[in-house]
């Protein structure tokens, strides 16, 4: 396996899993879903045709300053037409999914396999990436297209040969985006180092889970140690910090993947909540304080935040986890508030 390596203060740190109890990589690599029983019913559910499929993608950034908190709009809308095609697929995905999880149907399921099986058939978004949003856009893809996956995977609706090709095309995304990591973390100021590496350890975590890769498993936990890492006594992310007038929206951003790996560590019996001193919860509270009060992060920025409400998915959904394990009255009132808390990125309904 290839663990990241960490360079700092001229020492080379290698991050290990010794929170991990023997037996949890002894047997098959679980996901939140597992072991949830769903009955089978004939709820219709109607399948959308697959988007166009290509190997390749060539996004920008639509972000105009070096903190990369300002939009264009006019670069947005080329970045958005670019990229409709994987995100109608990881959207499509999730929604099928989610319908087979809650009404059980048939349908839901194999709309699932029938999307990602066409899409391991095309080798979609499979190559290496010309730009770096490219990149981004890839291990997104992967991470919301192995949780959709996950959740039907044991419904029984899939064939062998379909779990054969998707698992296959999952492994070749995961490939990408580690691949896509490692070439950076030689710079410990490159985009490897804040949430774009703890998504990508997410998405790779998820595919791990899928195709039972053990290797890819760690990785993406090994991504998790980084993250919880960095937070510092109040909280903060210092690579978060620096987004200037976006910098509650990217703690929120990066901490909605390290709960999705904790929630896959649970599932595993490895306890990643505890990890750096339960470092993962005072990031909680500040993303907590910030949604309630934005110039919590002004203060520590300077800079007003960039606010758009009402809080939805990406922003509040990693909570629905969290107070399960963890109650706060104020974490649930804030869900209550939300009009969904489902994102595409991390296959449509968090877990429950």
């Amino acid at each position: 396996m290839k663990s990241f390596a960490q360079i700092g203060a001229g020492c080379l740190v290698l991050l290990t899993l010794g929170s991990a109890s023997p037996a949890a990589y002894a047997q098959r690599l679980r996901s939140p879903w597992d072991g949830q029983a769903v009955t089978m019913t004939d709820a219709p559910y109607t399948c959308p045709q697959p988007p166009a499929f290509a190997k390749s993608l060539n996004a920008e950034s639509y972000y105009t300053d070096e903190h990369h908190s300002i939009i264009d709009p006019v670069k947005q809308k080329a970045f958005r037409d670019a990229t409709e095609a994987p995100t109608h697929l990881g959207e499509w995905a999730g929604q099928a999914a989610d319908a087979y999880r809650t009404t059980g149907s048939r349908a839901g399921a194999s709309c699932v396999y029938a999307l990602l099986e066409a899409a391991a058939k095309a080798q979609a978004w499979s190559a290496a990436m010309p730009t770096g949003q490219g990149s981004y856009e890839q291990k997104w893809l992967l991470a919301g297209v192995a949780m959709a996956y996950l959740k039907v995977r044991d419904s029984g609706v899939g064939t062998a040969d379909q779990d054969k090709a998707i698992q296959k095309w999952l492994g070749s995304l995961a490939n990408r985006a580690r691949d896509y990591v490692e070439g950076k973390r030689s710079n410990p100021n490159s985009d490897a180092w804040n949430n774009h590496g703890y998504w990508a350890g997410f998405a790779v975590a998820a595919a791990g889970i899928a195709i039972e890769d053990k290797t890819d498993f760690r990785w993406g936990l090994d991504a998790y140690k980084i993250g919880v890492g960095d937070i510092r006594p109040d909280g903060a992310l210092p690579r978060e910090l620096d987004r200037a007038g976006m910098a509650l929206h990217y703690h929120l951003y990066a901490l909605a993947p390290l709960i999705m790996l904790a929630e896959m560590g649970e599932a595993n019996r490895i306890d990643l909540y505890a990890e750096n001193n339960g470092a993962l919860h005072r990031l909680v509270k500040l993303c907590e304080a910030g949604l309630e009060d934005p110039t919590i992060l002004e203060k520590r920025t300077g800079v007003t935040q960039v606010v758009t409400l009402p809080y939805g998915g990406s922003d509040i959904g990693w909570a629905v986890p969290y107070v399960r394990r963890f109650p706060d009255a104020n974490l649930s009132a804030l869900i209550a508030k939300a009009p969904w808390v489902r994102y595409t990125t991390w296959g449509g309904e968090p877990p429950e």
